[in-house]
């Protein structure tokens, strides 16, 4: 057993820090105050590789998970709402294409995706069909040379910068809850489709839309994967996609941290640190403790994955594990900061705000707990 990172990991992550250091922080302040994120960012981080896959001798290929979540993490440190809309590009844009898409379909579309020249979104949920995605209600209509797609989809990542969205739809209503939904990519400039971005307190500088379709032709080969498989294809994209989220999560937890241990080794307080009080030591070790095992779930989740081996029990641990101690850290980070950490601008305030997004994102924690649950049953 060997818990040690890879060299070329901990070189890209380098790299990676020094990437962010040249193109995001010095314009972080503005991307949130205007809550949007340029397209040019996107396509700096496809330039220089980070965009989750790697094209070899005309092939995709995923680049590992490991890798993928400890990035991920040091990007959330700094900006939790830049991560997820980077990772919404790669495991819930390009991933169900590069899992499910035809190859007429990846060779068209994933290599300007790779790019990030073209940007994509998961068009899943409804304003009554989250967790229970097989509830959805979206139609997609048999029509000459493909489908017609009528509904709406309610809150969706990158809704207001995507050029295609992958989306779930009812193409057989007469069938089982497990054969309703088949998944189609869509042009988002397609006659029918409208968007309208939503105010959000959480996850910022990253968009949340709503995306309307009203009467909107798709052509047949604009279906992907099998029809009548939607439903088994965005849960296995879901499943994947715990993992990066959940290195995600570790980065608010593990920014949080940061910026409230920092606070306590500085601020005074009736005459000493606040570090130097039992009660709040106490505190620092219980929280770094519950980070360092939580990061130890994501990374075994990652390193499953890589190895081929099944990560679900580990993939669902990491989420919850990673969304609970983010979720306190936020709060205890805040609370060291008093009244300042209110406002909206202070460095400290999206940390607890950003951590109650994650705990959405990727199934809830009772859907988390639902899957560890299951999985655990299987095994005995």
């Amino acid at each position: 057993m060997d818990f040690a990172i890879p060299a070329k990991i901990t070189e890209d992550l380098e790299q990676f820090r020094d990437f962010l250091q040249i193109h995001m922080e010095p314009y972080l302040s503005e991307w949130y105050k205007k809550e949007a994120i340029p397209r040019e960012f996107f396509q700096d981080l496809g330039k220089d590789g980070w965009l989750g896959f790697t094209l070899k001798d005309g092939e995709f290929v995923e680049q590992s998970y490991l890798r993928q979540t400890i990035l991920l993490e040091q990007l959330a440190k700094i900006s939790p709402g830049v991560a997820v809309a980077i990772m919404v590009q790669i495991s819930l844009g390009m991933l169900p294409l590069y899992l499910f898409g035809s190859e007429k379909q990846k060779k068209i579309y994933l290599p300007p995706a790779l790019r990030g020249e073209t940007l994509l979104c998961l068009g899943n949920t409804e304003h009554k069909a989250g967790s229970d995605v097989a509830s959805i209600a979206m139609q997609a209509e048999r029509a000459e040379g493909g489908w017609i797609l009528n509904g709406t989809k309610a809150y969706v990542s990158n809704g207001a910068i995507s050029d295609l969205a992958l989306v779930t739809a009812v193409s057989d209503p007469e069938a089982s809850r497990n054969s309703r939904l088949s998944m189609f990519l869509v042009d988002l400039s397609s006659t029918g489709v409208s968007r309208k971005k939503l105010s959000k307190r959480v996850w910022i500088p990253s968009d949340l839309t709503r995306l309307s379709f009203n009467s909107v032709f798709v052509p047949e080969e604009d279906l992907v994967g099998e029809r009548g498989r939607g439903l088994q294809q965005v849960l296995a994209t879901f499943t994947q996609s715990r993992i990066p989220i959940s290195g995600l999560t570790l980065g608010t937890a593990v920014g949080a941290f940061e910026a409230g241990l920092d606070r306590a080794k500085k601020r005074e307080i009736f005459g000493k640190k606040i570090a130097d009080f039992q009660a709040k030591s106490f505190e620092i070790a219980e929280l770094f403790t519950r980070i360092e095992a939580a990061r130890l779930l994501t990374l075994k989740a990652a390193w499953n994955k890589d190895q081929d081996k099944d990560f679900r029990l580990e993939a669902a641990m990491a989420k919850f594990s990673t969304v609970e101690i983010a979720r306190e850290v936020g709060i205890w980070a805040a609370d060291l900061f008093g009244a300042a950490s209110v406002m909206q601008d202070h460095p400290v305030h999206k940390y607890p705000m950003d951590a109650w997004a994650s705990s959405l994102g990727e199934g809830t924690q009772d859907v988390q707990k639902l899957i560890i649950f299951r999985e655990i049953m299987k095994k005995r």
